[in-house]
């Protein structure tokens, strides 16, 4: 068995990391979408986990922050926003910076959604934890903040 994991750490040269970063991500978003689904979430497409991932929890999100956030544009967005809100999970109530502006909030079903998908992926992170060791995941997630700050900045600057 040994020489099964070392044939496929070898085939794992050369790869770029984009491919490296496809496989794990790729993991998390099947299993969260699996696990979501088997709860009663059936009502979702793995488009929808894009606004849920970028909605702010607590104040809500305007649907141009929603867009710019996910690299999308506002009729594409548009539409996964409408289509969440005829399903319960999201509401649209006024800015309360803006009077003509809209927040899109989450929904008590909305909020529950999050917080069984956070569940999820903790445990996915456990689970990994203990397959390739503490320390080699802290590192990991180190690692993948410092890149993420960077290039959120880039994207900023833009």
């Amino acid at each position: 068995m040994v020489h099964s994991k070392e044939k496929r750490w070898k085939q794992q040269e050369g790869r770029l990391i984009g491919a490296l970063l496809r496989v794990p991500y790729y993991t998390v978003t099947y299993q969260v979408y699996e696990t979501l689904i088997a709860s009663g979430f059936d009502d979702i497409t793995h488009a929808h986990l894009i606004v849920f991932q970028n909605i702010n929890e607590k104040h809500g999100s305007r649907l141009t922050e929603l867009a710019r956030k996910s690299n999308m544009t506002k009729q594409s967005m548009g539409y996964l926003v409408n289509n969440l809100k005829e399903n319960g999970y999201l509401e649209d109530i006024p800015d309360p910076h803006d009077g003509r502006a809209r927040r899109l909030c989450l929904t008590e079903r909305g909020a529950a959604l999050v917080q069984l998908a956070i569940e999820t992926v903790r445990a996915i992170e456990n689970d990994w934890k203990e397959r390739i060791g503490s320390d080699q995941m802290d590192t990991l997630k180190q690692i993948l903040k410092e890149l993420v700050v960077l290039l959120e900045e880039d994207t900023q600057e833009t």
